[in-house]
């Protein structure tokens, strides 16, 4: 199956049902085809929302929740952006039709190598992508107005959370590996941190160091 005029439509259709409705982050993800991000036994399901396995053991989330986590961030124009945990790079290119600058970040050297090839091949000039321990962030490209984190955590870092501007959003999902998780949406403010709870989820655990592949 192709990325043509119709599974863009039903692709679409099926991320408004989900509760996707920003016009600019649906332009987005019709824009950017999730069938360059899926290789090999799974390539005819790229246009279905559901996880699926991509190398290392990890997975490309589902689009309505790359959807969902996208439209929570807010994305201005002028944003920088980075995210923690690169997998396909999907997400990463998603978030660089909306912002000025996408940093992305992967412990798996593998994937980050991939999806390298992938932000090339779609011509997106605006992402770096890193080999690095994403619990730690990238200290030097802080502070960010903008910061994803697509593997569960216990709680939202602490590094993460200091490297986020005065009025930025991170998006998280916080909670057990092995239980349910939600989303949290934290928002630094002159004062401290608000957190709002956006729905339940299930990703992969936030693991510290780097991967062996």
């Amino acid at each position: 199956m192709s990325f043509d005029a119709e599974a863009k439509m039903q692709f679409v259709f099926a991320l408004r049902s989900k509760g996707v409705t920003d016009t600019a982050v649906l332009t987005a993800m019709e824009r950017i085809d999730r069938g360059a991000f899926v290789q090999g036994y799974f390539s005819d399901r790229a246009y279905e929302d559901m996880p699926l396995p991509i190398a290392s053991g990890q997975t490309i989330s589902q689009p309505s929740v790359v959807g969902l986590m996208t439209q929570a961030l807010n994305i201005g124009p002028r944003d920088k952006v980075l995210e923690i945990g690169t997998g396909s790079g999907y997400q990463a290119a998603i978030l660089s039709q909306l912002a000025r600058r996408v940093y992305t970040v992967d412990r798996h050297r593998r994937l980050v190598r991939e999806a390298r090839q992938v932000f090339d091949a779609l011509e997106l000039t605006n992402i770096t992508a890193f080999t690095a321990d994403g619990s730690f962030g990238l200290p030097d490209q802080a502070p960010f107005d903008r910061i994803i984190v697509t593997a569960a955590a216990e709680d939202p870092p602490g590094p993460l959370l200091a490297q986020l501007k005065i009025g930025g959003i991170m998006v998280v999902p916080v909670g057990q590996s092995d239980a349910v998780q939600h989303l949290i949406r934290v928002t630094r403010t002159e004062t401290g941190l608000e957190y709002d709870e956006l729905r339940p989820v299930r990703f992969v655990p936030l693991v510290e160091g780097l991967g062996k592949d």
